[in-house]
């Protein structure tokens, strides 16, 4: 059966009319006298079909008619994403793989399916309880009617993806604490009406979230945070970044009550200081990654003790961090022995003696693989010197790195082949003398 298409992407009728349950399996007759059609037991064939993404499996469809009721059995739909159709798709195209997939589908992905509207995802919500996680990134139609419908029905929920869905507020959050029990990640990033309200329901009904992530929350503010840390003590990723309102005492009570964490986010939250540094030193002995770019009151005390506190951090985004020096440095390497990336890209105050320290520390030699020093106006080819000794680094960023030459790029790359170095090299301005001697201005350095 031949399924339409219109510019290589697959025409919605296929979604819409032909996936089938297996008992319309079942009844189908070997019309297809190929080899492998009658070597194979469908029950084979149709385990095969099941590791292929939706392009594929509607490929197979077009094959014969007995490979297009395989093709779309619905035990072949349990994960369906829809990103690259996201122009295309409609309301009707999630209606009916919620029709025919029913208890089948664990996992949909609509991310910037900007089409689809409440109505569907209600009727989606009802038919598709089995449904695991659950993509609505950018899906801008919409609204808390959504979610309570998925708080209703959708009991088995463990991921949703909520981000940049403007029209949520805290009811989308109440509606999900009070049905969605098992809740472990969730993403309410750029929803502008979320509030400390919609926190404290998502933390008292769903207290075995894992990842919470909130990027450009401007409305939630410490209490907010101090919600999710007490009440999701097993949380394990946290990202906070661009929430402006963030201060020093939401990083302290998540210092005291998320000892399980992994991973923490706070680039761009301005207000922060050493005392969060402090905090996480003190709680979060577990911690493996760390991004404060842009945190400009963080210095070399803050680091100090997250360094002794946190011994097995592996990597850490600290751009723009201006106030940190080659102490921090010394810091890292004689305590994170488990380093494997570092970004230092604009921290100006860090000079060669820095990266000695780093260059000649345990974790250089035996898991340094990225370190990212542009726009580090201090660090000349000593620092190179400093780091060939690094045998698993795999790249490192130079760009505006005004004292590193050619002549110590080269060098580097003989004792470290494999090494990715990006830097850029300005051309250079030729002398007065060139162009006759008369001197070449723009329009507007004449004007001036």
């Amino acid at each position: 059966m031949s399924i339409p298409r219109s510019n290589g992407v697959v025409n919605h009728n296929h979604f819409n009319n032909h996936i089938r349950s297996r008992s319309e399996v079942s009844h189908t007759s070997y019309d297809d006298e190929a080899p492998i059609n009658r070597k194979l037991p469908k029950e084979l064939l149709l385990r095969i079909f099941s590791y292929l993404d939706v392009v594929s499996l509607c490929r197979c469809a077009q094959v014969s008619k007995f490979w297009n009721v395989l093709a779309l059995d619905g035990s072949n739909w349990q994960r369906v994403d829809l990103f690259q159709f996201q122009v295309d798709v409609k309301a009707s195209v999630v209606e009916n793989i919620a029709k025919r997939c029913g208890g089948f589908l664990k996992s949909l992905s609509l991310k910037g399916c900007q089409n689809i509207t409440d109505d569907a995802l209600q009727r989606f919500a009802e038919q598709c309880r089995n449904i695991e996680e659950l993509n609505l990134n950018n899906c801008k139609k919409i609204t808390d009617l959504t979610c309570e419908s998925l708080g209703k029905y959708s009991k088995k929920l463990l991921h949703l993806d909520l981000s940049s869905c403007l029209g949520v507020t805290d009811k989308s959050l109440k509606a999900v604490s009070d049905g969605c029990h098992s809740l472990e990640h969730i993403n309410i990033s750029w929803c502008k009406d979320i509030t400390n309200d919609g926190l404290l329901a998502l933390a008292m009904g769903c207290q075995k979230l894992k990842d919470f992530i909130c990027i450009g929350c401007g409305q939630i503010t410490d209490a907010g945070i101090g919600h999710i840390g007490k009440n999701c003590e097993h949380i394990v990723k946290i990202n906070l970044q661009s929430c402006q309102n963030i201060s020093d005492e939401a990083i302290q009570m998540i210092g005291e009550h998320c000892h399980d964490l992994l991973s923490l986010c706070v680039s761009s939250c301005q207000r922060l200081t050493d005392a969060s540094l402090i905090a996480l030193s003190l709680g979060c002995h577990n911690l493996r990654t760390l991004e404060a770019a842009c945190c400009s009151h963080f210095t070399d005390n803050g680091f100090q003790a997250l360094a002794k506190g946190c011994v097995l951090l592996e990597k850490m985004d600290l751009e723009e961090c201006i106030q940190i020096t080659d102490n921090t440095l010394n810091y890292f390497g004689a305590y994170c022995h488990n380093l494997m990336a570092l970004s230092l890209s604009h921290c100006e105050l860090i000079t060669d003696e820095g990266i000695r320290h780093l260059g000649s520390s345990p974790c250089a030699t035996e898991h340094l693989s990225i370190l990212e020093l542009d726009n580090c106006p201090l660090i000349t080819d000593a620092s190179l010197e400093h780091l060939m000794g690094c045998q698993g680094l795999e790249r490192i960023e130079l760009y505006d790195c005004q004292l590193i030459t050619r002549t110590g790029i080269r060098r580097l790359k003989t004792r470290l082949p494999n090494i990715k170095v990006h830097a850029y090299f300005a051309p250079v301005t030729p002398p007065p003398s060139v162009g006759n001697g008369r001197q070449r201005y723009c329009k507007c350095c004449t004007i001036l």
